[in-house]
């Protein structure tokens, strides 16, 4: 509301920021208020949504509240992580949590609670993507292994979800505890997994498109990719050197 009229008793009101108004100068009463309007709007808005963050939360972080079963992608690839650690002789848990968190949570769940209109028909308004960045924010605070120290400067948005980012850690680790006490997946059933996903999706994606950002990929890396499948054993047992240099070969001719 701009600053009404007392002789007049007429209230105006704007539909843009302050700061955006011509007439308006940044000094004014109105605008001293915003501050602590948006700090009572925040804590309501914070506690009508709590219940829908927690819910998201509880459901992306857990191996059996989720409506479905967990992925076989999702324990495989933890375990693979697991694997390069003890190969690698990297016994620090931090780090086994640090590689689990921006391979998963932090690549693909931070896209879509920021991102909703990647997965549903919507539009995303500047207001939207304000309240999304703070769930977002929380999200990937929760997956960090750091302490957060916050004092009064710090941001609002930090502050809101202070006392609740601790719980929501304790989740994250259960959850990678979790998942590491689940039976191993084999090469086996996940080839199967794999092989039925595609079925499902089959007519859904370009796969031409798709293989070839992964053939450029391979192209700028084609002596370290070569190299290291000599030195697998799987790799050498499919026969996949022979197969890469093969595809390099006819990829080279057609060029």
């Amino acid at each position: 509301m701009i600053t009404p009229d007392l002789e007049s008793g007429v209230k105006m009101w704007h539909l843009v920021k302050n700061h955006e108004h011509g007439d308006q100068k940044e000094g004014d009463r109105g605008s001293k208020m915003v501050s602590e309007i948006y700090l009572t709007r925040l804590l309501a808005t914070k506690g009508t949504l709590q219940k829908f963050v927690d819910d998201l939360f509880e459901t992306i972080f857990s191996t059996a509240h989720r409506g479905s079963a967990l992925p076989l992608a999702i324990k495989y690839m933890f375990d693979f992580l697991d694997e390069q650690a003890d190969k690698h002789n990297i016994h620090d848990p931090h780090v086994r949590h640090t590689w689990k968190s921006n391979c998963l949570p932090l690549r693909f769940w931070v896209n879509m609670i920021k991102n909703p209109q990647f997965v549903f028909d919507i539009h995303k308004n500047s207001i939207t993507d304000a309240c999304l960045s703070v769930v977002a924010q929380t999200f990937m605070d929760s997956c960090s292994t750091s302490e957060h120290r916050l004092g009064k400067d710090s941001p609002s948005n930090k502050l809101l979800y202070a006392k609740d980012i601790p719980s929501y850690k304790n989740w994250v680790e259960r959850y990678y505890s979790d998942i590491g006490k689940m039976p191993a997946i084999s090469d086996q059933d996940m080839n199967a997994y794999l092989a039925e996903q595609s079925r499902m999706h089959m007519n859904e994606f370009n796969t031409m498109s798709a293989l070839s950002e992964i053939y450029s990929y391979v192209g700028k890396y084609s002596e370290e990719i070569l190299g290291a499948l000599d030195q697998d054993d799987q790799a050498g047992k499919q026969k996949l050197t022979y197969k890469l240099e093969q595809v390099i070969t006819l990829m080279s001719i057609d060029s």
